[in-house]
């Protein structure tokens, strides 16, 4: 049996960045199109907002009647559990995953609300349960700007839409909902569908609601019923935890009122939101300067922490200037108002990415929205390499191969003595940690892939299909809790190896689990990793270890500087066996495997020297056959 052991200690620098209380937040949508279509492209999306300084997406699972995660609900309601393109899939899990990996909040947003179809009649939502939908005065379905609606007045209707969001709440591990401007809402032209009416009746000695939809008593009677479906919503949310955030991106008041019968003033006077983001959607600044102080007039002084602006940053063709990204956020701070939401995402990636740059540049630092009080609630997740030979340790017979993972190579074995592959963390704070392990599914793979999940505690074993093909980029493999330290998370083994298979070690990453841990408050968190302590003010060349080996050792060596750097191996009369590295190499700690069985040689003393501009170091070691 070959057996290789790496046991290297490392710390970590304590990054002492500016963080900032403010909302960065980007809105999702342009279903048709959706740019988180596939696994790679919701990663790479991921990624470039992080990259940009939001810390919150808000992502449609809620559009043109059909969910974009799985429903249980649609499912037996409807008979339609997704959005067909993406029938067999989970976008949202994806985005929760790969948003939560980066370090973002992500809060699902119900797009359409109380509109089930967009130019169509009602839809498939109409035809399976006409009585839900909204009528005018002329008994006739209520279409507003092409959306048709929904009777947001409607008990029924209100139940369903509460319904989706805690599904999505209980079964997922999110940070929230949001509704906008259709969630609640309904156009003023509605509320003659026979539910509202009958609900009227009874509460007006069974008197007929005015013909008139603008009769102002009439208009308060319906907005009056949203306003109690709001509160009804957030009482749904809060029973889950106070935790989970209920946000709101209206149309502004009083225009959304008289239009939409959303009274938005009476949610924030009523508390009933934990972020509130009208949209103040202007094409210039003078506009937008007016619309932002114009819906602070409608706000209490001490509701500022939980108002935040939206901005129009695409609309069709039209891509709002850098100039005017810059005046927009300027004002909004000027305003005291610590954030923003942008309508939406795909804008920062036009013009070659001008609008990414120049926010790039504006979000500097590192910002905690403000409503959740200096905890950082979605640290980034802490990824392991398979080739990070500080927090691993391999044993058994492991090949590198060029086979493309999260990084260019994996390790595998087809060995049939044992091997294992395990996984060291740095834990920061005490919680439950989601844990995951890339995959490069293909038929070569083990179908059982034996992963060993390490709480402080106990453990649990997993068998994992490396061959589904479903099974691609980061799959989860199990929750463990965690206290500070160095921590074994999560060991992969060949205990189960199908004879003609292989075994495959990729990156790892453990992340906070909040619908387990939602009471862990982290002040302070490593947002970046630094090797800089490890590295040491002089060069130094470690005992090989194992020693004695047989026929396998790894020689370990530090450089406090980058360097042209030469590693040999000499037999005890001088002659040069092998030379294991000769090249460029970048300050700190590295690591070389030596295989003696590659080189005929017999039982004995060996030598090993690095060499570099400066310096000559040699070590001795013991082959034992």
């Amino acid at each position: 049996m070959r057996i290789v052991a790496i046991i290297v200690l490392a710390f970590t620098l304590q990054v002492n960045a500016q963080v900032k209380n403010e909302l960065r937040a980007v809105w999702l949508t342009n279903v048709d199109s959706y740019v988180m279509f596939n696994d790679v492209s919701i990663a790479d999306a991921m990624d470039y907002l992080a990259g940009l300084g939001f810390n919150v997406v808000f992502p449609v699972v809620w559009n043109k009647g059909y969910t974009l995660y799985p429903s249980s609900i649609m499912d037996s309601m409807f008979s339609v559990p997704i959005w067909q393109p993406f029938a067999g899939r989970d976008p949202l899990e994806k985005i929760i995953m790969e948003g939560h990996r980066a370090g973002l909040e992500v809060i699902p947003w119900f797009e359409f609300g109380f509109s089930p179809s967009y130019s169509l009649n009602g839809g498939h939502i109409i035809a399976a349960k006409p009585h839900w939908a909204a009528k005018n005065n002329q008994g006739q379905l209520v279409v507003k700007n092409g959306f048709d609606w929904m009777a947001g007045t409607n008990p029924e209707v209100q139940d369903f839409l509460i319904s989706l969001s805690s599904e999505v709440i209980d079964k997922y591990d999110v940070d929230g909902v949001q509704g906008d401007d259709r969630l609640p809402a309904m156009p003023i032209e509605g509320g003659y569908d026979s539910v509202t009416v009958e609900i009227y009746k009874a509460e007006h000695s069974g008197n007929l609601p005015p013909s008139n939809a603008y009769n102002l008593p009439w208009k308060k009677w319906r907005g009056d019923k949203l306003n109690a479906f709001l509160g009804r919503w957030r009482d749904s949310v809060k029973v889950r935890g106070e935790q989970f955030i209920l946000s709101i991106a209206p149309s502004v008041f009083p225009w959304g009122y008289d239009n939409y019968l959303q009274d938005s003033r009476g949610w924030m006077d009523s508390n009933y939101v934990d972020n509130f983001i009208p949209q103040l959607y202007r094409d210039n600044i003078i506009s937008y300067r007016f619309e932002l102080g114009q819906a602070l007039t409608y706000i209490q002084p001490g509701q500022i922490n939980t108002f935040f602006a939206g901005v129009l940053s695409k609309a069709g063709s039209y891509v709002m200037s850098s100039q005017l990204l810059k005046e927009s956020i300027a004002e909004n701070r000027l305003k005291g108002v610590a954030g923003e939401s942008f309508f939406f995402y795909e804008a920062f990636k036009e013009n070659n990415g001008l609008l990414g740059d120049t926010i790039k540049n504006i979000y500097q630092g590192l910002a905690i929205p403000p409503y959740r009080n200096g905890n950082h609630w979605r640290p980034k997740a802490q990824i392991i390499n398979e080739d990070d030979s500080l927090r691993t340790v391999r044993i058994g017979d492991w090949q590198r191969v060029a086979v493309q993972g999260y990084k260019p190579g994996i390790y595998w074995t087809n060995s049939a003595d044992y091997a294992s592959f395990e996984y060291y963390y740095d834990v920061e704070f005490p919680a439950w940690y989601h844990v995951y392990a890339y995959q490069v599914p293909n038929f070569v793979f083990t179908e059982n892939a034996v992963y060993t999940l390490y709480s402080d505690n106990d453990s649990t074993q997993v068998v994992v299909s490396q061959r589904n093909t479903a099974n691609t980029r980061w799959v989860k493999i199990g929750d463990v809790y965690l206290t500070p330290g160095r921590k074994k998370a999560v060991k992969v083994d060949n205990s189960q190896l199908e004879a003609g298979k292989y075994l495959l070690a990729d990156a790892t990453f453990t992340m906070i689990n909040r619908k387990l841990s939602p009471d862990v408050v982290v002040t302070g968190i490593n947002e970046e990793k630094s090797d800089l302590e490890n590295i040491p003010s002089e060069f130094l060349l470690y005992q090989n270890y194992p020693n004695p080996f047989n026929p396998e050792t790894v020689i370990s060596f530090s450089i406090p500087k980058s360097s042209n750097i030469k590693i040999k191996v000499y037999d005890i009369l001088g002659h040069q066996i092998a030379e294991l590295y000769n090249g460029y190499l970048q300050s700190g700690t590295h690591q070389l495997n030596f295989d003696a069985g590659k080189y005929q040689l017999s039982s004995g003393v060996y030598f090993y020297r690095l060499e570099s501009e400066s310096v000559n170091l040699i070590n001795k070691m013991i082959y034992l056959k």
